[in-house]
């Protein structure tokens, strides 16, 4: 009886975790299906807009919204917010209506994302009590899970700006409601948004880890391995055509880490991977034509890098610190994941 009793309990906690796990995974299901419908039936993605969420940009800088000194968070607008303010600054209401869906909240809310830098600057920003701010400089503030969002609302607004016309006829292409799509009026090609593959690669050879700067980084900043892909190759020989062709390296072996979408300066999507080298053959040969620099840093360099706020300021008449991407780049993660496994028995 009592081994009855046990195993029914068991049994009924089972069934619980399944039921739990049922409800979460059904939720995204049912937000994911629901998506996918806004983006093949344009009425439905027009009623969901006029009761949906709106991210502002400003010729492609997102509006935020100061909540405490240094802290900012997006600035989430309803579609009647933006509506009182287009009639108010004496734009048409239609211009809503070029908005792109870009995901959809948890309590089932569509979410848009509309360019508005056909407005006064100021006066949006003092109607919605927010700034534009350069994604660069939006990336420093933001709190990590509006980031993903505004990326991709940045990303999906460029693409339409700068895809506005046919590649093989030269005429214009017409988006869809949801913005997933456009498609030229004269031969029916259609067109969806693309990002470019891009593998970054935290080499090792064992002690230390290989970073390297362009002369575009930030002063002081040393970074990943990056590169991308060209035609017909796969991941595996993307990055060891990188390595050698950057710092004249051989890679022997190589290991996945992670993937992030990238919005600069255009929409890359960034493979992330470790890599290892013989510490035989560790002579940085460098190819000049794209790195400023590259070196070996050792644990205790690179966790001292990683202390450093992003852009320190140097001492007068010293060189700026060695610093690393900040934490919301992949780069920093490859980085911490390395020091981690250093530290390892």
């Amino acid at each position: 009886m009592v081994m009855h009793y046990r195993s029914l309990v068991r049994s009924s906690a089972k069934s619980l975790q399944l039921f739990s796990c049922s409800r979460d995974c059904s939720s995204y299901v049912s937000r994911m299906r629901y998506l996918m419908r806004l983006k093949e039936d344009d009425e439905a993605c027009r009623r969901a807009l006029q009761s949906g969420n709106v991210l502002l940009y400003h010729k492609l800088a997102p509006l935020l919204r100061q909540q405490q000194k240094g802290i900012y968070q997006l600035k989430v607008l309803q579609a009647t917010d933006v509506k009182g303010i287009l009639g108010k600054l004496g734009k048409d209401e239609q211009l809503l209506n070029t908005s792109v869906l870009i995901g959809c909240s948890d309590g089932d809310i569509a979410q848009f994302s509309l360019d508005v830098g056909c407005l006064e600057k100021d006066a949006v920003e003092e109607m919605c009590g927010g700034v534009f701010t350069d994604l660069r400089k939006a990336f420093f503030l933001l709190e990590q899970p509006d980031t993903p969002l505004v990326t991709k609302g940045q990303a999906l607004l460029r693409w339409h700006q700068t895809h506005a016309y046919c590649s093989a006829s030269g005429e214009p292409t017409q988006s869809n409601q949801a913005g997933s799509q456009r498609v030229c009026l004269t031969n029916g090609a259609t067109y969806y948004p693309q990002m470019a593959p891009v593998v970054i690669v935290l080499v090792s050879d064992g002690r230390r880890c290989l970073l390297a700067r362009q002369s575009t980084f930030p002063q002081g900043m040393y970074s990943a391995l990056a590169g991308f892909c060209d035609m017909g190759e796969v991941m595996e020989e993307t990055l060891r055509r990188e390595v050698a062709e950057e710092v004249g390296l051989e890679v022997e072996s190589m290991q996945y880490s992670s993937s992030q979408h990238w919005p600069f300066p255009q929409s890359s999507f960034m493979v992330a991977c470790h890599a290892t080298i013989s510490p035989d053959n560790a002579e940085i040969n460098l190819n000049g034509a794209e790195l400023e620099d590259a070196r070996w840093f050792t644990l205790e360099e690179v966790e001292d890098a990683l202390k450093r706020k992003p852009l320190p300021r140097s001492v007068k008449g010293e060189p700026t610190a060695f610093w690393v991407p900040p934490s919301y780049a992949i780069a920093n993660k490859l980085i911490r994941e390395w020091v981690n496994q250093q530290k390892k028995p």
